[in-house]
């Protein structure tokens, strides 16, 4: 008779999901909450006074009053009406209705007590989802990709690349590809080791539609742990000076603050209107700046992320940000195809630098900044007199990544362009040690 049962099911279409198989919040509820609902009813944007951004949230009444989840298995459930209504009502709205299977999971997990399974119910989703292991990258790449970000080793010995859902580890004195870390998001556009250089951040995702940080251990390899995750792709990542805190930039306009040890969300900015695409700390961590694709660049205290300075000269996408030493003054570039220097107080412009192309992320050493340009330059800046020190010139396409070498010995600098190549230059003169194309 089961038997019968299950094939009439079939050809009626209907979904099945087994009786015995228990419906969980955070594997399945909470990542279709997550893409299809949370655009309209999060902290920021709550239609009808209802939201979903959490477990404890999503069980409060919106401006209706009716509950979302009924107590018992026979009181209505407000929530599963709105799924299966006719499209006056329907949700989401303006766009495609859940999938049968969608709709059943939500009847069988409300039927059964809509039960909680993390650890703590107020748990925003994308920390209540259990983190993705990705497909493993393609052996060889078909093509160079871009060299989104590039880092050194904490010893200075190795240069780590961006890849396709993986970094690349290179020993530069012999071009030589020596091992890959795998299990990362599709693009990576960010990275930054912790104060003991044994773990990096990974700031990555794909865009339009997730965004993460990594925590690894560099030298294993194994991730330790997944923050941030959002719903478009992370763009940058700054450790906070002599803390485990971390500033996370990303694409759907807020800055994230984690505590990388206790991984617990200490605060978000929802300061811009735009992609945040660069963050950075004040020397003695008391300040954060950010820039932003809505053509400003901001200034927060470090502590309370009170809003201190906002700057609009750019008049463009602002791609690159950092302070000064004494933190009183900040430079930021970006789409304008110039590097402003301002005063934080009162948020003045006090110097400006053109260059030939958009300019990216901004690297700062002991009295100069590093700019990777749109015009395949990587140009050093003298904050002394304000004028283009040196250019490193050779790439064919544009430099869109940048990283100093942390040891004193012989400093060093290695770039990435569009192209997927990469760039070891000797920070005194810009002598070309090694050029390569990063691809596995």
């Amino acid at each position: 008779m089961r038997h019968i049962t299950l094939l009439a099911l079939l050809l009626l279409g209907s979904p099945i999901v087994a009786a015995d198989s228990a419906v969980s919040f955070r594997s399945d509820i909470a990542p279709i909450l997550l893409e299809h609902c949370l655009a309209c009813h999060g902290a920021k944007k709550a239609e009808g006074g209802y939201r979903v951004d959490n477990y404890d949230e999503l069980l409060k009444p919106g401006d209706s009053g009716e509950l979302p989840i009924g107590k018992t298995k026979d009181e209505p459930s407000e929530l599963l009406r709105r799924l299966t209504c006719d499209e006056s009502e329907r949700m989401p709205a303006e766009s495609e209705p859940l999938t049968a299977e969608q709709i059943t999971r939500f009847k069988q997990w409300i039927e059964s007590g809509a039960v909680f399974d993390g650890e703590a119910s107020h748990t925003p989703l994308d920390l209540v989802i259990p983190s993705r292991t990705y497909a493993d990258p393609p052996q060889s790449y078909r093509h160079a990709i871009p060299i989104t970000a590039t880092a050194f080793s904490p010893d200075g010995t190795q240069i780590v690349a961006a890849g396709y859902h993986e970094l690349t580890i290179w020993d530069p004195t012999q071009k030589k590809l020596v091992r890959r870390i795998k299990n990362v998001g599709q693009r990576v556009l960010a990275l930054a080791f912790t104060p003991d250089g044994k773990t990096l951040a990974v700031g990555c995702g794909e865009p339009g539609k997730s965004g993460e940080v990594r925590l690894l251990d560099f030298a294993s390899g194994e991730i330790k742990n997944v923050i941030a995750r959002t719903t478009d792709v992370v763009l940058d990542v700054a450790f906070r000076p002599h803390s485990d805190e971390l500033a996370v930039a990303s694409a759907d306009s807020m800055i994230r603050i984690y505590n990388t040890q206790s991984l617990e969300e200490i605060r978000v900015i929802a300061s811009h209107a735009d992609w945040v695409t660069a963050v950075a700390w004040s020397d003695d961590g008391n300040r954060l700046a950010s820039a932003s694709r809505d053509k400003s660049v901001k200034v927060y205290d470090g502590t309370t992320a009170e809003l201190l300075a906002t700057y609009l000269g750019h008049g463009a996408a602002v791609r690159g940000v950092a302070f000064l030493a004494d933190g009183k003054q900040v430079i930021s570039s970006g789409g304008d195809n110039k590097l402003h220097r301002w005063n934080i107080e009162g948020a003045k412009k006090v110097a400006e630098i053109g260059f030939g192309g958009e300019a990216f992320k901004l690297i700062r050493g002991d009295n100069f900044v590093l700019v990777p340009c749109a015009d395949k330059r990587l140009l050093r800046i003298d904050l002394g007199n304000n004028t283009i020190a040196q250019e490193f010139k050779g790439h064919t396409d544009w430099v869109i990544s940048a990283a100093l070498k942390p040891t004193e010995a012989e400093p060093q600098v290695v770039s990435g362009s569009l192209n997927g190549e990469v760039r070891l230059w000797k920070l005194a003169d810009g002598v070309l040690l090694q050029a390569w194309i990063a691809k596995p």
